[in-house]
């Protein structure tokens, strides 16, 4: 799978309340978890993202409660796919859970700034960086993990299969 996108480039400890505020946690509707994606840490994120855009965080991204709103909110504001030096254990279950592509890798975090257009290809196994022209390597994919992602997460995964 390839996603292609403009970053958005947080810090360490984005915790889940930043991602998705627990004021509006009164729904599960994606579409309007997507409406306040980020607005604690950056309150203009839905007003200048455009769907495939990518977030990339420092360490620890994730962390805080284990509600999969999160995940489900940055999937529905239609962001690609999360690159970050490190994740919440429970955050990074969730995303594979809920169907949005995460990938942890120190250096790409370090070679990626806010505003780069970046490419992720999760079958190859690389992030290129088309704004510096750096490449990193990552680990693809297995086969198996990018069908649980094209199908829309795990319960859509094992529906299919049944």
């Amino acid at each position: 799978m390839i996603f292609k996108g403009k970053v958005f480039k947080y810090g360490d400890d984005v915790n889940t309340d930043e991602i998705i505020p627990a004021r509006y946690l009164n729904t599960s509707d994606p579409k309007e978890l997507a409406k306040h994606t980020m607005e604690d840490i950056d309150k203009d994120f839905m007003k200048k993202m455009k769907p495939g855009d990518i977030i990339v965080g420092e360490k620890n991204f994730g962390c805080g409660s284990s509600r999969e709103h999160a995940p489900i909110a940055i999937k529905a504001a239609g962001v690609s796919c999360v690159i970050a030096k490190s994740y919440a254990r429970i955050f990074y279950r969730n995303c594979f859970n809920m169907g949005l592509p995460i990938i942890e890798n120190v250096e790409a975090v370090d070679g990626i700034s806010t505003g780069d257009e970046v490419e992720v290809d999760t079958g190859k196994g690389e992030i290129k960086n088309k704004t510096t022209g750096k490449t990193f390597k990552i680990t693809p994919y297995p086969d198996f993990m990018q069908e649980l992602i094209k199908a829309g997460g795990l319960i859509k995964y094992v529906a299919k299969k049944a």
